[in-house]
């Protein structure tokens, strides 16, 4: 048997190839929108992709499940298990709807599906068993976003991104019953998750990308916690808000979109575009194009952009010409295709900036920009709470003149605000550097 794990950083995402050796065939397991990795993979190690198989609708990348299916003429396998309403639509005529103890075989090679419903209701791991390498006995599971290295899948996210009412429950339930399911199976079971740590499907995910399911049994908090209303009040809480792009996934994985096709960007000729600043913080700070938006190319770039994509208008990056094509790349995988430009970096405007330590309590006009949970924990009495998540779309309670001092946790997602309060008008912006996390203590 061949086996090899593919993981996108920007992603935080696992996609896998396994094929049999005696028979030639090849297929892969939560494939992303640009076969080309595969592909080479594939050729290169003298196997065919013959198909294709998905754990679940994906709600945090484009999945490549039907480009598979249209380009290579492969068999596609998705879950036939869960709600009607929320099934695969629009899938090519090589897909089978797949169920609970269904065998699929590529080649010597045996999946068994699983239906293991919690993070969405279809979801379904595929146990492998290597029958071609004389085994009897399972290899390894598939998990998708079910099992993760030290978490599990998060149950809210139909409710937060769809706004499924009441569904985070039902699904925790369904979470609770499915890790039930799998603790008899070996320990000594691989355990192959769609994701690893970065990822917002979870809370707390690990950075080691395989496991076993006897060390999850020990380690994952989510195998030693029996009571069943203690297991749903630790899944659901403290989950962190998804950007705003996952319920565009879920309406692509759902009912399909344009196949993958890789374009060149060329400068632009149009200042008028909204504009993201691939460049690092400290460079932005140091000379920006006014009212362009601050994004940092690394890996935490999907997780940040994803909070300010419109998919119905296009963008303009900024950065050199290589970074740009990176990340126009990047952002096809989450089904974005409207980069119309790039632009080089201006320094029209410096950022005006005080460390952290140097707040004395007394600024008049705060803006605050961390999340819920972190405004909760403490803040300053006169600031104003906008997660910056929420910036653009969100009318700013201040005058445009007022001085504005703007601080996150660390200084991140201020910068990315900065940004934003440009765009909107706002003339006279202080980036509190450092953030919360270094305030005096006195103002805590």
């Amino acid at each position: 048997m061949f086996f090899k794990q593919f993981y996108d950083n920007h992603l935080s995402q696992a996609s896998y190839l396994v094929g049999c050796q005696r028979t030639g065939e090849a297929m892969i397991i939560d494939p992303v929108r640009d076969l080309k990795k595969y592909i080479e993979v594939a050729d290169r190690e003298g196997f065919k992709i013959t198909q294709a198989a998905e754990t679940h609708i994906h709600a945090d990348f484009a999945s490549g499940i039907r480009d598979v299916a249209e380009r290579l003429n492969a068999n596609i396998y998705v879950s036939g298990e869960g709600d009607e309403q929320l099934s695969y639509k629009n899938m090519p005529k090589q897909t089978h709807f797949v169920k609970n103890k269904d065998i699929i075989h590529v080649g010597n090679v045996k999946l068994e599906v699983l239906h293991t419903p919690g993070h969405t209701p279809e979801s379904i791991s595929f146990l492998l068993t290597d029958e071609g390498g004389g085994s009897s006995i399972p290899m390894g599971l598939f998990s998708g976003d079910f099992v993760f290295v030290g978490d599990i899948g998060r149950p809210d996210l139909l409710e937060k991104s769809v706004q499924m009412e009441g569904s985070t429950e039902v699904s925790a339930k369904q979470m609770y019953q499915s890790i039930k399911s799998i603790k008899e199976l070996p320990d000594y079971l691989q355990i192959w998750p769609g994701h690893g740590a970065g990822s917002p499907c979870g809370k707390a995910l690990g950075a080691v990308p395989t496991s076993t399911l006897g060390y999850e049994k020990i380690n994952n908090w989510a195998f030693s916690e029996t009571n069943e209303t203690k297991f749903i009040e630790t899944l659901t809480s403290n989950q962190p808000a998804p950007p705003h792009h996952f319920a565009q996934m879920k309406k692509i994985n759902q009912f399909g979109m344009n196949m993958y096709q890789p374009y060149q960007v060329y400068p632009s000729l149009d200042n008028q575009r909204i504009a993201f600043d691939l460049r690092s913080k400290e460079a932005f700070h140091g000379g920006h194009t006014k009212g362009t938006i601050n994004i940092p190319y690394n890996k935490n770039f999907i997780n940040q952009i994803g909070w300010y994509l419109d998919y119905e208008k296009s963008i303009d990056l900024i950065g050199n010409k290589s970074t740009v094509e990176q990340a126009t790349h990047t952002l096809q995988l989450i089904g974005f295709d409207n980069v119309a430009g790039y632009r080089l970096p201006k320094s029209e405007i410096l950022t005006q900036t005080i460390h952290s330590v140097d707040m004395t309590g007394k600024e008049e006009y705060i803006l605050d920009v961390r999340n819920d949970e972190e405004w909760d924990k403490g803040h300053l009495d006169q600031a104003v709470n906008i997660p910056h998540g929420n910036l653009l779309n969100e009318n700013i309670p201040f005058n445009k003149e007022d001085k504005i001092y703007v601080h996150c946790q660390s200084g991140v997602r201020s910068s990315i605000a900065v940004g934003i309060l440009e765009n909107k008008g706002f003339e006279n912006i202080v980036n509190v550097r450092e953030g919360y996390q270094d305030f005096p203590e006195s103002l805590k």
